[in-house]
């Protein structure tokens, strides 16, 4: 009997609750944040306030402001000290470690178990309840799922408390039912050297039934590129002839699309986004022609939104979904069940629907990089920069900076354009400290640049004098508060200033 055809009817009855989205959004979502105000008006946070159960959305403003990391951080070290009910009720354990800020080299999101069942894993499931409406000759139960997961560590030497990537908090936490269709097992997913772990998956996966695999694009790419080192075969459509779906998220696909369908010259091959970040899962693709994702309204979290144009004011504008505009760009604001309280996550997003709601990911709230993962940001840029300079004795005047994204190989790597002022007697040599403090400044740049595996040392690319300004005239933007783009996820930039440095 078919596991997939056992567990069909299960799945497609949620597939239908999830309809009531186009329809119900307003009386969905307020339902959430009357569950998480009567939770959180049993918190020290929502007390001080004057929270109470039973407020409606206009008094929750009133009482709640909008806050970001920075806000919220001192009572977050409180509870991964152990304190009890400070943003959300009893003792949170798990702390999901994401990018840091400009204070900060990594932040600590507080994840509940509450957080984990009723936001992570419903979001899981629902991935697989979308997939199997829109392909139903699936078989995705009838092999294994190949899922990749980071490592965790101690916090603060607590008892039973730890930090580490959400993949990890995911697969420690799963439901032991899980992994008898899952691969590689939670020892090898939760190693810690990336490099031997790559190793063990592929040689593991080389021999599996796998028909799904879900992951970050960029770390999924390096596991299956050795995979193709060890089998010497063309392609992964010949190790896994049951292959389906690929369920990514994290990072943007389109630079790695065609790379993907390289390496799966197949038809049957699909492709799914995922919407799933340290603080939530908010979003997935339920239409395989439509880049779009669905606003996941019936977890653990409330949403609001700030017009682009408002973020940083000290009084936003800020509309809950039900009144956004579509075609605008908003910085979203998430209140959970983790404890996360009107908290700007830093993402950008534009809705293509209210009809549903959908949306796409437009971007973030400051300059970044994150092609691989590694959420870059001007701060580390200018204080990496500020050390190689004092360490070299060289000065900048302008700068730029933007991902080459991965080869066949599966390398890839961030590229520098800087117009030095002074330039350093040895820019290999600048290069080198530029790198090694970026990764000092924030964790997931240290992360993906750990032993070259994937991503590999940055690249500096020398300016002419007057390149920058000269860009700028070009663009009939030189003087007034027009500003050279330091960091930028694309190379749409990049590639015109490289190629007006001649």
């Amino acid at each position: 009997m078919s596991l997939t055809k056992l567990a069909r009817p299960f799945f497609l009855h949620r597939a239908r609750q999830i309809d009531r989205y186009a329809t119900e959004t307003q009386s969905i979502q307020l339902s959430v944040l009357s569950r998480l105000i009567r939770k959180g008006a049993q918190t020290e946070y929502g007390a001080e306030r004057g929270l109470r159960e039973g407020a409606s959305y206009d008094e929750f403003t009133s009482h709640i402001g909008v806050n970001t990391y920075e806000d919220l951080k001192a009572d977050i070290d409180r509870m991964r000290h152990g304190e009890s009910d400070v943003l959300c009720p009893g003792k949170v354990r798990w702390y999901a470690k994401s990018s840091g800020t400009t204070n900060d080299k990594s932040k600590f999101i507080p994840v509940t178990q509450k957080g984990l069942r009723d936001t992570h894993y419903k979001g899981a499931s629902d991935a697989v309840a979308l997939y199997l409406r829109n392909n139903p000759e699936s078989r995705i139960f009838d092999g294994k799922a190949l899922i990749l997961g980071g490592s965790h560590q101690s916090n603060y030497n607590l008892p039973h408390s730890l930090v580490g990537d959400l993949s990890a908090i995911l697969i420690e936490n799963i439901n032991p039912l899980v992994n008898l269709v899952r691969i590689p097992d939670k020892a090898t997913a939760l190693l810690a050297d990336f490099e031997e772990k790559r190793d063990r998956i592929a040689r593991v996966a080389l021999n599996a039934k796998v028909t799904n695999i879900s992951g970050v694009p960029s770390w999924m790419m390096s596991v299956l590129t050795r995979m193709m080192e060890i089998s010497g075969k063309k392609n992964l459509a010949e190790i896994w002839p049951d292959i389906e779906v690929f369920f990514h998220g994290g990072i943007a696909f389109t630079p790695y699309r065609k790379l993907y369908e390289q390496m799966f010259p197949t038809p049957k091959m699909h492709y799914m986004e995922t919407y799933n970040a340290s603080e939530g899962f908010f979003g997935l693709q339920d239409d395989p022609q439509d880049k779009s994702m669905l606003l996941m309204l019936d977890y653990g979290v409330f949403y609001e939104f700030i017009p682009l144009e408002d973020v940083g004011k000290e009084m936003p504008t800020v509309v809950p979904l039900w009144d956004v505009e579509l075609g605008r760009n908003y910085a979203m604001l998430i209140t959970t069940s983790s404890g996360l309280w009107r908290y700007q996550i830093g993402d950008t997003v534009r809705f293509t629907s209210a009809n549903p709601y959908k949306f796409v990911i437009s971007g973030r709230t400051k300059s970044f990089i994150n092609a691989f993962g590694e959420e870059l940001i001007v701060d580390n840029a200018e204080r990496g920069l500020e050390i190689a300079c004092a360490q070299t004795g060289a000065v900048v005047r302008e700068y730029t900076a933007a991902p080459v994204f991965m080869n066949t190989e599966g390398k890839c790597r961030h590229q520098w354009v800087i117009e030095f002022a002074k330039k350093p007697q040895d820019v290999a040599a600048f290069a080198k400290i530029l790198d090694s403090e970026l990764q000092s400044l924030n964790s997931d740049y240290e992360a993906k640049r750990y032993k070259d595996i994937t991503l590999q040392p940055l690249e500096i690319i020398v300016a002419r004098e007057g390149l920058f300004s000269d860009w700028l005239k070009s663009r009939g933007k030189l003087g007034g508060q027009n500003k050279v783009p330091r960091l930028s996820n694309t190379r749409e930039h990049i590639e015109k200033i490289i190629a007006m440095n001649v």
